[in-house]
């Protein structure tokens, strides 16, 4: 089970596993319903290192990106679901717009995003130049949380 940290704890951890020469991958985002195309694509990240780091937008975050009636599921119960996933070690939530800042402190040695972000990828340069990498994973078909918020609205009964 993956651990939720503060920023200074999760800092302060990394330190440790640069000491341990353990390689630390990183990816963000809302996840605010959790759905196979998340897992498989938590699991594909993990597998490029030794430890995965999971950034959660929190909450007033994920509003400011996805409207007023966005997250469903408040950031202490995605970060909950998150650090029960196999696949992720550590959980850590910023209020940013981006991660920016939470990767240019941190320096994991990848950087994981989803390839419908290949056009700006948040601390990629930050991450280049201190010898890490970039890596872009194809999006699972058929997988969107905003389209799964849209089929439920859809099927909402009239009243």
């Amino acid at each position: 089970m993956g651990i939720l940290y503060t920023r200074p704890e999760l800092l302060a951890a990394r330190r440790r596993w640069r000491e341990q020469g353990l390689t630390v991958v990183f990816t963000n985002g809302c996840y605010d319903i959790l759905h196979p195309g998340h897992v498989r694509t938590l699991e594909r990240a993990r597998s490029l290192g030794d430890l995965l780091v999971l950034a959660l937008n929190s909450d007033p975050s994920v509003r400011r990106m996805k409207g007023p009636s966005r997250p469903v599921i408040p950031e202490a119960e995605r970060a909950a679901l998150a650090c029960a996933l196999e696949a992720v070690d550590a959980v850590t939530l910023f209020d940013e717009d981006t991660p920016r800042d939470l990767i240019a402190a941190l320096l994991p040695d990848v950087l994981v995003k989803g390839s419908d972000w290949s056009h700006f990828v948040a601390g990629r340069e930050e991450v280049e130049a201190a010898g890490g990498r970039v890596v872009l994973l194809p999006l699972e078909p058929g997988y969107s949380t905003t389209a799964t918020v849209e089929q439920i609205l859809g099927r909402r009964s009239p009243r």
